[in-house]
């Protein structure tokens, strides 16, 4: 297989990435009904930090299978430059990551 064709280290949990996505999607509806209702300010910036936490745990997972998959199998098959794009794309990830915060 080619890395073009290889699975993401996510694909065995992609159902739970999906429905988690899906339960984020209907948060987010919920922060714009709650504009179109004009709620407290306070009230809208707690939902928006909770949806950005849960976007957090996705992307945490995410990485996590990246390492896990991607690049130990790299490291696995001892092909130094494969696994050397795939720890650079693991720490530029880490690095847009941590610029969030």
């Amino acid at each position: 297989m080619t890395e073009t064709t290889t699975r993401p280290g996510y694909a065995a949990q992609k159902e739970a990435v999906i429905k988690r996505l899906h339960r984020i999607e209907g948060q987010v509806r919920g922060i714009e009904r709650m504009v179109e209702e004009e709620r407290y300010c306070i009230d809208v910036l707690t939902q928006i930090a909770a949806v950005s936490t849960a976007l957090d745990s996705v992307a945490v997972k995410l990485l996590e299978e990246h390492v896990r998959h991607c690049v130990a199998d790299a490291l696995a098959a001892g092909d130094a430059e494969t696994a050397a794009r795939k720890s650079e794309d693991l720490l530029a990830a880490v690095q847009r990551f941590s610029r969030t915060r």
